[in-house]
């Protein structure tokens, strides 16, 4: 790929600019064919192109026309590459009429998170300092979505720099959910997570710090898979910054697909992941098959509350349900933590490994401050937060060290059990708030007011201890709106949270459309 494709902003899109690409677009032909298949997933897309039902142009141009029509409200994708799409599905039609095949993905359209850095495209991580950032490089998860054979439609809108559990920034403003428009998609993946539910992509990589992955599918209704520590490379991720291509620094944060079924999310971590540069000239990876071939074969085990994190009933009761049907299935359940593991520990161990790395640094005007308060009884988010940001490194090497204990114990459970299946989050979608503390934002539940850091508690098991969890929905609450139960799996056995996750859909349903699109 040569020069710089033509590139839209949102405000572009929304004004002057999107009129040419819409009538570029509008002019190509609709074939019924191509509507049949957008709300599929990428591998019902991928056949669909393989076989001739639908070409690869049909298939883009059919999903431009869609971002014309829905993403105005949504706010989900904010740098549109129309053009550059477009002939990039033309090759892949003109590579098919010659028998050739790019990959899995050949001819797919997908979207791509506005932290991975995409060769010739504005790439802004939601920050204003970055707001004219071109990368002249793809981030390794872009190269390896090409080499499969994917178009890449355009960029989807973050927080800035990922750090938020809702998309909004001050370049784009904030992403929307298909599902009710006042309430939050999700972030920091929300706006692949919000394109995926309304139809105007066919699947995602995003990236999973703090839930990143889990909790945009579990509030829109999509499939989400954080993958095992270091399977799949972060080179070209923002943060750190921009030109940085050293591989995952082990610890937290991971990149993983996000799509619309569960066979999507196998196949996408299969092109994703392996090592990257300077490590593929020492080993290689395969992902080890599922355990299991049918529900029945499984040894479930989970927890669906917890006091530190009281789980809104509404969120609560579809996990039962879901519960319920696995049983009727066969699948072995068995209810609690695995043996020997503390909850408060693991948690802990995760709050101040995500403070103390990845937190910017607290103001010198604020050290006393806060030195004072991490030295006081306070057990809030604010004062483990002033612990990790004023504690000697130790602290958090010992944090870090609890996390790979709790690995450990994960271990031995999955010698006897093969998943443990828990919430995603305590809520879900909830109203948005861009109030600009968000130590001190609250999310409001029938079982009372909650700290919004509270969304970090049902994710941080897998995190701290690199595993692998899968979010899939499961259901709906009373007032419409999504609910995804998060799957744990063993260290490096990906496949098997995902395979779990694909055969709930046979027994509570899978991914639906949101009304109106």
């Amino acid at each position: 790929m040569s020069g710089r494709p033509a590139e839209i902003s949102r405000r572009q899109l929304i004004g002057a600019g999107l009129a040419a690409v819409a009538g570029a677009a509008v002019a190509l032909p609709r074939p019924a064919r191509a509507a049949d298949v957008a709300f599929g997933s990428a591998l019902e897309a991928a056949r669909a192109i393989r076989t001739g039902q639908v070409s690869s142009v049909e298939l883009t141009s059919h999903l431009l026309r869609r971002i014309v029509q829905h993403n105005a409200g949504l706010n989900a994708i904010v740098t549109l590459t129309a053009d550059a799409a477009l002939a990039r599905a033309r090759a892949a039609d003109e590579a098919r009429a010659r028998g050739a095949s790019w990959g899995p993905l050949h001819g797919v359209p997908c979207t791509v998170k506005d932290t991975f850095e995409v060769s010739g495209v504005r790439t802004t991580a939601g920050a204003l300092a970055l707001k004219d950032h071109v990368p002249a490089r793809d981030a390794v998860v872009v190269e390896r979505l090409r080499r499969a054979g994917a178009v890449i439609l355009g960029k989807t809108n973050v927080p800035p720099y990922a750090g938020d559990w809702q998309s909004s920034n001050p370049l784009f403003g904030r992403t929307s959910n298909p599902w009710d428009l006042t309430r939050t998609s999700g972030g920091s993946t929300g706006g692949g997570a919000a394109a995926l539910a309304a139809g105007l992509s066919f699947l995602e990589p995003g990236s999973d710090l703090g839930g990143s992955i889990r909790i945009p599918a579990h509030f829109c209704g999509v499939y989400g898979h954080k993958p095992t520590i270091d399977v799949v490379p972060m080179g070209g991720h923002i943060p750190p910054p921009p030109g940085i291509r050293a591989s995952s620094p082990s610890v937290l944060p991971v990149a993983g697909p996000l799509a619309r079924s569960a066979a999507d999310l196998r196949v996408v971590l299969e092109v994703l992941g392996g090592p990257a540069e300077a490590e593929a000239r020492a080993y290689r990876w395969a992902l080890p098959p599922a355990r299991g071939a049918r529900l029945s074969d499984y040894r479930i085990g989970y927890v669906l509350d917890h006091p530190r994190c009281p789980v809104s009933p509404e969120v609560g009761d579809r996990l039962a349900a879901t519960i319920e049907a696995l049983r009727r299935s066969g699948a072995q359940l068995e209810e609690g933590w695995p043996p020997g593991l503390n909850v408060d520990e693991q948690v802990d161990a995760y709050l101040t490994v995500l403070f103390a790395r990845f937190a910017p640094p607290a103001p010198p005007e604020q050290l006393e401050g806060l030195r004072q308060l991490a030295a006081s009884p306070d057990d809030s988010y604010r004062a483990k937060y002033a612990v990790a940001v004023t504690s000697p490194a130790r602290t958090y090497l010992q944090a870090e060290a609890r996390g790979r204990a709790g690995r450990a114990i994960w271990q031995a459970y999955f010698r006897s059990h093969d998943a443990f299946l828990l919430p995603t989050a305590l809520v879900p979608a909830f109203p948005h708030d861009q109030s600009p503390d968000p130590l001190a934002r609250v999310l409001a539940t029938p079982r009372g007011p909650r700290p919004y850091l509270d969304l970090s508690f049902w994710v941080s098991f897998a995190l701290v201890a690199g595993l692998p969890a899968t979010t899939a929905p499961v259901g709906l609450t009373p007032g419409g709106l999504p609910v995804g139960a998060q799957i744990i799996g063993p260290y490096l056995e990906d496949a098997t949270p995902i395979d779990v996750a694909g055969r709930l859909a046979d027994v509570v349903g899978g991914f639906r459309p949101p009304p109106g699109y």
